[in-house]
């Protein structure tokens, strides 16, 4: 039996949404801002599958990860199929030159975890991660245009 904990996180971005979408889309790019994945591989057998990696702290965890919906400049919603169970979305929104981006991740953790671990505890660690790594997503997309720019 497992608990399933749920996050929501946002960030608002200056940039458009195009090139929000564009880098948050490619899936193999998130290691970049996303310091707890290690690597992604879409499956160039079906592209609505990817291997995820996540390091952190000694503890490893794979799965395979299914998209489940996919609106160009809207949302992203998958769910995994293997390995380490987990969903969630990550939504976009048009601000005219800005973008907000809504992360939702669930996960469940097995009930032995749980009893060993304060879930809230737990929660406030994954909340925080998520939320940081959106504000690295930010910084690397301002990063990225004044380069460009």
């Amino acid at each position: 039996m497992s608990n399933w904990l749920e996050h929501s996180v946002q960030v608002e971005v200056d940039a458009p949404i195009d090139l929000v979408w564009s880098l948050w889309s490619d899936l193999e790019q998130m290691p970049r801002w996303m310091k707890w994945i290690d690597s992604v591989q879409v499956l160039e057998e079906d592209p609505e599958l990817s291997r995820w990696k996540l390091a952190s702290s000694g503890f490893e965890f794979i799965w395979l990860s299914r998209i489940l919906k996919l609106v160009s400049h809207q949302i992203i919603q998958w769910e995994s199929v293997d390995g380490l169970p987990n969903r969630g979305a990550v939504r976009f929104y048009d601000r005219h030159g800005k973008s907000i981006v809504r992360l939702t991740v669930a996960y469940a953790i097995p009930g032995w975890l749980g009893q060993l671990m304060d879930n809230l505890f737990l929660g406030r660690i994954v909340e925080s991660t998520i939320q940081a790594d959106l504000e690295r997503f930010k910084e690397y997309i301002m990063n990225l245009q004044e380069n460009l720019g």
